[in-house]
């Protein structure tokens, strides 16, 4: 069982994997524009005086610029989605816990789209991205 076991795809119907393809072009579309203003100062893209460290910044910009790179091809899914599932958690927690934003707002912030890509990248981290993917055209279904 080497590293390529760990990008194979698992196998689904046409239906499943078009219904995964869909939700990679969408989610890893709107996941390029969140991280297009970040990645161009990737250090320091928060506030000056953010208690975040530079190296956190631009593994959060990578994560989602990058990440939406990566779901739109369907290449390196589960890196990409464990890169986006860490970053998503702490927006969560920084929306829900540290500010205190309700799950829904109506017109402040809120932590309803952070825990949208959250759970997003956790059913990419289990599913895979489906057949229509460079991951199952380069390492293949599982079959370990």
């Amino acid at each position: 069982m080497g590293i390529k076991c760990c990008f194979q795809v698992p196998e689904h119907s046409k239906a499943t994997s078009t219904a995964f393809l869909i939700l990679r072009l969408v989610a890893g579309t709107a996941m390029i524009m969140h991280g297009w203003g970040k990645i161009q100062t990737p250090f320091s893209w928060m506030p000056a005086g953010s208690p975040v460290p530079g190296f956190f910044q631009f593994l959060a910009a990578l994560s989602e610029f990058g990440g939406g790179i990566a779901w739109i091809l369907g290449a390196l899914t589960s890196i990409a989605s464990f890169g986006m599932a860490c970053t998503m958690l702490v927006a969560v927690y920084f929306h829900a816990v540290v500010l205190g934003d309700p799950f829904v707002s109506k017109g402040g912030g809120s932590y309803e789209l952070a825990l949208l890509y959250f759970v997003i990248s956790v059913i990419f981290l289990i599913v895979g991205p489906g057949k229509f993917s460079v991951d199952t055209h380069i390492f293949g279904n599982r079959q370990c």
